[in-house]
């Protein structure tokens, strides 16, 4: 594994040691892997979000869509 040195002010250096106690991380480390992991899949989701959104319609969605959607819902909560 690499290692990377940061530098924080004080004010972020309290609230990293804050979180890291409050929410049971191991190190500051482990909190800013967990950081950066959430940024990496926030910025995937966002690219096939706009990669949907550029791309053509692939079924209309009228009322028999939304019906289709909604008997599944049923089966699926029955079970």
């Amino acid at each position: 594994m690499d290692t990377m040195n940061i530098s924080l002010p004080a004010s972020l250096k309290s609230f990293v040691d804050g979180q890291v106690a409050d929410r049971e991380f191991g190190s500051c480390s482990a909190y800013i892997r967990e950081l950066i992991r959430y940024d990496r899949d926030r910025q995937h989701l966002r690219s096939l979000l706009l990669e949907g959104g550029e791309s053509p319609p692939s079924v209309t969605a009228d009322e028999a869509c939304f019906e289709t959607l909604r008997a599944g819902v049923r089966r699926h909560s029955e079970s």
